[in-house]
């Protein structure tokens, strides 16, 4: 990879649409973990 080689980036919309995505997906499994161990511990 040389030097003057363009910058292979997506534009700044598409970098921020994928990093909403990634922090939505980091809070639905976090809720998925916290209602499974609810569900399984709060049941005994």
């Amino acid at each position: 990879m040389l030097w003057s080689d363009p910058k292979n980036e997506p534009p700044k919309d598409m970098r921020d649409a994928a990093a909403m995505v990634r922090r939505m997906t980091v809070i639905v499994v976090i809720a998925m973990v916290v209602v499974v161990y609810v569900l399984g511990v709060g049941g005994f």
